[in-house]
């Protein structure tokens, strides 16, 4: 995979990761204002973009929940878990294309892998 087609790849994940996040955070922290995460929600986002960043993985993988490399420490997985398990499908509502291109790739991994 060329080069810039894994930093689209990597900026498309930021987001819907953003966007995911953003969603918990409405659903569950009422403090919010505007585009504005709260405190806990900024923390979590941060850190899952750091790692999305700097995946070494980017052009191979198609999810972190499928990657063989578990670089989230153990605290910060169950968080995300959490988030995405709240957001995942609510993006449908929200933000359709992204959630259509999630399921799109979802569905293209397994049916090379299985």
């Amino acid at each position: 995979m060329e080069e810039q087609s894994v930093e689209k790849k990597r900026q498309q994940e930021c987001r819907t990761v953003e966007e995911i996040i953003r969603l918990y955070c409405r659903g569950h922290h009422h403090e919010r204002q505007g585009k504005m995460l709260c405190p806990e929600c900024q923390e979590l986002a941060d850190y899952a973009l750091a790692r999305i960043r700097h995946c070494p993985r980017m052009a191979e993988k198609t999810f972190c929940s499928v990657c063989p490399i578990h670089c989230y420490a153990p605290e910060k997985r169950r968080q995300i878990l959490r988030v995405m398990r709240y957001g995942g499908w609510r993006m449908l509502f929200y933000h359709p294309v992204m959630a259509l291109h999630h399921m799109l790739l979802s569905w293209k991994w397994h049916r090379k892998h299985g």
